[in-house]
């Protein structure tokens, strides 16, 4: 930088022509989530995008040593919602580090409540760590 006025003049034009961009530019509000979320977080959020009546895949996974725990709540929670439900159908494997197990089930769902009970009461148990 130098004493001279001519550099002087230039940095204060190109402060003033960020300044002028800078006015231009509106900036949005990144909050996650903010507003976008209808009702419960395990209510469906898009129902356009579900086919009912359908047959539904389901992986229930279960908390680090919780293997009867998970089997035995899942089949209250899936017994008490699906009546018709073959509660022997459920296959429960362990993961690679045997550290976890999921319990995979396949489900026949007619509305979006059926849907929207099953997650609020999977999110509810205590034994349920994940539902894919």
């Amino acid at each position: 930088m130098s004493d001279d006025s001519k550099d002087t003049d230039n940095q204060n034009s190109t402060n003033q022509s960020t300044n002028q961009n800078a006015k231009d530019v509106t900036m949005t509000d990144m909050t996650p989530n903010e507003g976008v979320l209808k009702g419960k977080r395990t209510d469906i959020q898009n129902l356009d995008l579900w086919d009912f009546p359908m047959n539904y895949p389901l992986s229930i996974i279960g908390h680090e040593g919780e293997h009867e725990g998970l089997l035995n709540e899942v089949k209250l929670i899936l017994g008490s919602q699906f009546p018709d439900f073959d509660l022997a159908s459920i296959e429960v494997k362990p993961s690679k580090t045997g550290r976890f197990h999921s319990a995979r089930v396949n489900l026949y769902l007619t509305d979006a409540d059926q849907v929207n009970t099953l997650y609020a009461s999977l999110d509810n148990a205590k034994t349920v760590r994940m539902v894919l």
